[in-house]
Parts: structure tokens; sequence; C-alpha cells
């Protein structure tokens, strides 16, 4: 997980169709320092259709996640990616200082109604329900975090969350 600026791109022919690959100037590093402390290419497939992103090169800053694989950065449209002005204060927030505390945490999406928590280690992401999916109101304004004997709920405020507590009332 990275903020970084695209400074560069090229399309290597690799694979049937090609792959695109992003030389990024890395702002921050969030997750990944032990596998890859620093990261100079993205990689992606050419094509949207083959799930490909596109990023515009010396335009923004980008929050990008993705997998290593054999030593490179991948990402695609199933990894988290964003221009970095577009993420709320909470996500912003979430990334400095809540999410690691959700690393031990499963997100379970519910696309239909009843949905249940199948283990305490789950927090059900509702945003799916309302044809939000990433950008809806849970992704925004929400961290699941690991509360007190394991259980994993979501979050939502400014203070550090108190492990002790855990508020049932939240989606």
């Amino acid at each position: 997980v990275i903020r970084a600026k695209v400074v560069g791109k090229k399309l290597m022919k690799d694979g049937p169709f090609g792959t695109m690959r992003y030389t990024v100037k890395q702002m921050k590093m969030y997750r990944g320092f032990q596998i890859m402390p620093q990261v100079q290419y993205i990689y992606t497939e050419a094509s949207e259709s083959l799930c490909g992103v596109k990023l515009e090169v010396n335009k923004y800053q980008y929050l990008i996640t993705g997998r290593v694989y054999e030593g490179k950065v991948y990402t695609g449209l199933c990894n988290w990616y964003e221009k970095w002005d577009r993420l709320t204060l909470s996500q912003r927030k979430g990334l400095n200082h809540r999410y690691h505390l959700g690393c031990g945490c499963k997100i379970r999406p519910c696309y239909y109604l009843p949905c249940f928590a199948t283990s305490k280690n789950e927090c059900i992401w509702t945003d799916m329900l309302s044809n939000f999916g990433h950008s809806g109101y849970q992704a925004k304004h929400y961290a699941c975090i690991q509360r007190v004997e394991g259980y994993c709920s979501w979050y939502r405020g400014w203070a550090p969350p108190d492990k002790t507590i855990i508020n049932a009332t939240d989606p």
C-alpha cells in the first residue's frame, strides 16, 4: 500500500496482450516494507477489459494497493486505487492510524440481506447493498478493527479506538 505519483509509463510486450509499467515516485509506504521497502514500478494489464488500471502521468498522487509477485508490484481493478485528493479524511486517518488495527480481521461483503458474520474476526461490509461498492459510506468513513477477545467491528471516530468497548450500533 503506497502513496505515489506516476512519473512515466511504458507498454511492455509481456504476455499476449501486453503489460503497462508505470514508473512511480513513492511518497509514502503504508504496508509492505518487509517485502519491498521502495517501489519504483507498478505493473498492470494494458487493457481495462483485462482488469488493468489507467493512471495519469504527472497529474495526481494516488493511493495504490496491489500484490508483489516475483519481485514486482502488480495492481488491477480488483485492488484499491484512488486519487489521493479524493480520499476522505477518515480514509487518510485510517491509513496512518487505524487500518493496521484490522490486520487480523476479514471484511466480508454483503450483497443481499440477511448477512451474518461467520467468525468473530469478520466485519460485514454493507456498501454493496446500496450499489456504492468501494466508494460507499462505510468504506469512506469506517475502519474494521480488532477489538476485545479478537472480535472485529466497524469503528468511526477521531480518537484512537478504545479496545475494551464494542459498539454494536456501528454498521
